[in-house]
């Protein structure tokens, strides 16, 4: 029988964050094992559960839910959005604005091949958010990656980033608070962004699903408030702030200078109306979570669990001897790095491996982040404190196995 094999199209397409270790843990899972799950930032199995008053609005609301809504999504969903970004003070949106879909993965995905063309390619920072690259990949895209500077907190070096620029790019994606490294961009930062866009006539793509996750009293500004007159795909949802990540509830915002850019719109339109609509009940879930209590502010202020979580993380690996790691200012995760000397790892992927069957934690590898170099991971501080002690503690024994098979002596 002729084998049947996957599309071409997949060739450049992977998703590490549920990738080939997370097999192997779920085979392990299966023999008995119980496994600390630190890959993905899903917050229920943590205990970080929706707010009572968005379930029970989506309850309310299920008789009224079965058919289709428009394909953009529903009016109140979406004119709470509308007044969301009027919030982030970005200005001229409207309600034909706003796309609703299932979680802001569909979007990217959606936003990307309505964009891009084979040979077309997009500014993608590294680290990243690996969907991005996959979805860029996926529509015919190539992703161009600038380097992130780690002993400038994270931030993009605009340098590396104009030297990727070509005839051929089409987008700037600008991932803030950013996901893996929880660097958060300051003004200046996002008016340096703004400017390459608009000097090279680039989209921005804005994933800002992390906005609200922040520490230490700072506060987020979306890029798109900064850019009137550059055309701006702002994505957002309510997995993270809202911890509902099942409910699969995002939504993509269009701003800026649209003139130019009728016919892409159209293919978002045509794109939007293909699917249908995304999920309705989950839909009925984002007027009371925009317009309600703010609970994840207790969450990140002082006293507050992911506070007192992202502290303790940050604590216990920077006293591992070798580990080095920038204190997050926003999102939900560490991007630590290897001292090389100490830990001479050439492949990540085997590394956290090799940690998943001898401690049974499961991390994700920095290049499963399209980071360069084999000498970053990434942690997810969402277990409670006692959890987390334990995970990072199985780590650091690990590491110092590693050490010791690994030294010159």
């Amino acid at each position: 029988m002729r084998p049947l094999v996957k599309s071409s199209k997949l060739a450049n397409v992977c998703y590490d964050i549920r990738g080939p270790v997370m097999a192997q843990a779920k085979l392990m899972e299966e023999e008995g094992h119980r496994i600390i799950k630190l890959n993905i930032g899903n917050t229920a199995p943590f205990g970080l559960e929706a707010p009572d008053e968005i379930l029970q609005d989506v309850i309310h609301n299920l008789p009224q839910a079965s058919g289709y809504c428009d394909s953009k999504g529903l009016f109140p969903a979406r004119k709470a959005v509308v007044h969301y970004t009027q919030q982030k003070q970005i200005k001229g949106v409207g309600i034909d604005d706003i796309y609703i879909g299932n979680g802001v993965s569909e979007l990217i995905v959606m936003a990307m091949q309505a964009l891009l063309n084979d040979g077309d390619e997009v500014l993608v920072p590294a680290p990243d958010y690996p969907l991005w690259t996959a979805a860029i990949a996926l529509s015919g895209g190539t992703a161009r990656h600038y380097i992130c500077d780690e002993g400038s907190d994270w931030l993009p070096d605009l340098d590396d980033l104009r030297s990727k620029i070509t005839p051929n790019t089409k987008a700037l994606v600008v991932i803030n608070p950013n996901n893996p490294t929880g660097a958060l961009y300051p003004d200046a930062m996002l008016r340096e962004l703004v400017e390459i866009a608009r000097q090279h006539q680039l989209i921005i793509c804005a994933d800002e699903i992390y906005d609200k996750v922040l520490f230490d009293g700072l506060s987020h500004t979306s890029i798109a408030a900064l850019a009137d007159d550059v055309l701006c795909l702002t994505f957002n949802g309510l997995s993270k702030a809202y911890r509902a990540c099942g409910y699969r509830t995002g939504w993509m915002v269009v701003s800026g200078d649209k003139r130019h850019a009728q016919d892409y719109i159209e293919g978002l339109n045509l794109l939007a109306s293909m699917r249908l609509c995304a999920n309705v009940p989950a839909q009925y879930a984002i007027q009371t979570a925009l317009g309600g209590y703010q609970s994840i502010n207790e969450l990140v202020g002082p006293g507050g669990r992911l506070r007192k979580q992202r502290d303790l993380a940050y604590d216990l690996f920077s006293a591992i001897p070798g580990v080095s790691v920038v204190k997050p200012k926003g999102a939900l995760y560490l991007f630590p790095k290897l001292d090389p000397k100490l830990y001479p790892v050439v492949d990540d992927q085997q590394l956290i491996l090799e940690l998943l069957q001898e401690e049974k934690v499961l991390l994700v590898q920095g290049t499963g982040f399209n980071w360069p170099r084999p000498d970053h991971f990434r942690v997810v501080f969402l277990p409670n404190i006692d959890d987390l002690s334990e995970a990072v503690g199985r780590i650091a024994r690990f590491l110092d196995h590693y050490r010791k098979r690994h030294s010159k002596g």
